[in-house]
């Protein structure tokens, strides 16, 4: 609490108050509610993987897009960020997702959305890119892969030439959509964290969303009608569920860099092997592979 203190006296906009703080949820992140603001008080070695400058644009772009709150104050030298507090929303959760009416279809409209708003972030969101960066981080760790890593990501070499023959225009994309980045009121889904942000294609929010929401096939298809105002084409389908695979492929090394920092409020062992063992799985199933030859058709 000393710290948010002193990073609340050090804002401009902000210096005077004086009243309560309560801590809110986050993996790397310490975040505070201080009234009508939400601090962020970047994490342990954040900055090896994110681009604070880039994080503050696209916040004020999905800002402007109206699914994230107003930024108060963001300084991409220390990280710090402060964010109008949305009164009465429920920050979401897989149990959130299944139990609240129609929340799945409005995550799909926040996310078109934000997709169709024209906004232009500054980083491009790069799959293979991000996993051989993440790979480069991680030879200067003192932490295992797991075994066979290397042989998916060869194998996911075919998901590549089919997702580059039949390119969709890329689009501000949120690219990081933990269920606890969705704050709900019932009537609008906000979406906030834009740390991993960037133009990327827009199928990847959808498939992320629906790993990491455990989505079932009745939330997808709620989800994706949403989103695409009806039944999605069988290359659309296909993409969001080869999505599902690779952002397990991607977040596995993620966890492993916060095994690495020492990031105390998870077993991140366990949560890097589970993605890696999630993703091979789904990429050996004859539903993959059918969709993978959806995406070649186009």
């Amino acid at each position: 609490m000393d710290e948010a203190r002193a990073a609340l006296a050090a804002i401009p906009a902000l210096a005077g108050y004086s009243g309560p703080l309560e801590r809110l949820g986050g993996l790397t992140n310490m975040v505070y509610r201080a009234g009508n603001v939400c601090l962020r008080i970047p994490g342990k070695g954040t900055e090896e993987y994110i681009n604070r400058a880039n994080e503050a644009v696209a916040a004020r772009e999905a800002a402007k897009a109206g699914v994230s709150p107003e930024v108060v104050y963001a300084d991409p030298a220390s990280g710090r960020m402060a964010t109008r507090f949305i009164a009465g929303a429920e920050t979401m959760s897989p149990e959130k997702f299944k139990a609240r009416p129609g929340s799945p279809a409005r995550a799909g409209e926040a996310f078109r959305k934000l997709h169709a708003s024209g906004a232009l972030f500054p980083f491009r969101f790069e799959l293979f890119a991000m996993i051989d960066d993440y790979l480069k981080v991680l030879s200067t760790k003192d932490v295992a892969l797991p075994a066979g890593y290397h042989d998916v990501v060869r194998e996911a070499g075919t998901v590549r030439t089919a997702l580059a023959a039949h390119a969709i225009p890329l689009a501000a994309c949120h690219c990081d959509p933990l269920c606890e980045n969705f704050l709900d009121t019932g009537e609008r889904m906000w979406i906030v964290d834009w740390e991993y942000s960037g133009m990327n294609d827009p199928l990847w929010d959808l498939g992320d969303l629906s790993v990491e929401g455990r989505f079932d096939a009745v939330q997808d298809e709620e989800l994706m009608r949403a989103y695409f105002g009806g039944e999605a084409r069988p290359a659309e389908r296909g993409r969001v569920v080869i999505y599902k695979a690779m952002c397990d492929l991607l977040w596995t090394l993620w966890g492993l860099i916060q095994l690495a920092n020492n990031n105390p409020v998870d077993d991140f062992r366990a949560y890097a092997d589970g993605r890696f063992a999630r993703c091979k799985a789904l990429m050996e199933t004859k539903e993959f592979s059918r969709h993978l030859a959806a995406i070649r058709k186009g």
